[in-house]
């Protein structure tokens, strides 16, 4: 039996709302009597998946939010993003528990940028990995402590996290046109 277009957008569509409670759970059991914990969201989709986290655990006061557009090993190959946001982190990083939250998790090419980042501006004492979705391709010794979905996909395809006008997410598998 043939599969129709409506069966294949539900294929390439995921429930990120029942994804982000899945990862709000394990953030919330991993940090369970953790001092001075704070969040940090790496720009957009782990910015916007921070900014929620840290909403639904009482930590809006120790989130931050972080770019790494010049600190990508590719930025000589790629040039600037057109799109680059500020950092920023209004808390002392010096010690502080923090959780690095990225929506897909590939390469580790990102998290090694992010990190870099956060030592620009101090040591933390711990640098916990969150993500929504990891699928896999590592090229880097990078693993994330809490994840809600693992996902295989070709190389010719992305996931992509969307945040709605209500901030509610979705998640789609995308086919890469480069």
């Amino acid at each position: 039996m043939p599969t129709t277009t409506n069966q294949l957008d539900a294929i390439k569509q995921f429930d990120a709302e029942a994804l982000y409670q899945t990862l709000l759970g394990q953030v919330r059991d991993g940090l369970h009597g953790v001092q001075d914990a704070a969040i940090i969201g790496i720009h957009s989709g782990g910015a916007w998946l921070a900014e929620r986290l840290a909403a639904d655990l009482g930590l809006n006061e120790r989130l931050g939010f972080i770019d790494v557009s010049f600190y990508r090993d590719d930025f000589a190959k790629k040039g600037l993003h057109p799109d680059v946001k500020p950092t920023h982190i209004m808390f002392n990083v010096d010690r502080a528990n923090i959780v690095l939250v990225d929506d897909v998790l590939y390469t580790g090419r990102t998290t090694r940028a992010a990190i870099n980042v956060l030592f620009d501006y101090g040591r933390p004492a711990r640098i916990m990995l969150a993500a929504l979705a990891d699928r896999g391709g590592r090229e880097l010794p990078v693993a994330a402590d809490f994840v809600a979905t693992r996902v295989a996909l070709e190389a010719n395809q992305s996931l992509a996290l969307a945040r709605a006008g209500d901030g509610q997410f979705s998640l789609t598998i995308e086919e890469d046109h480069a």
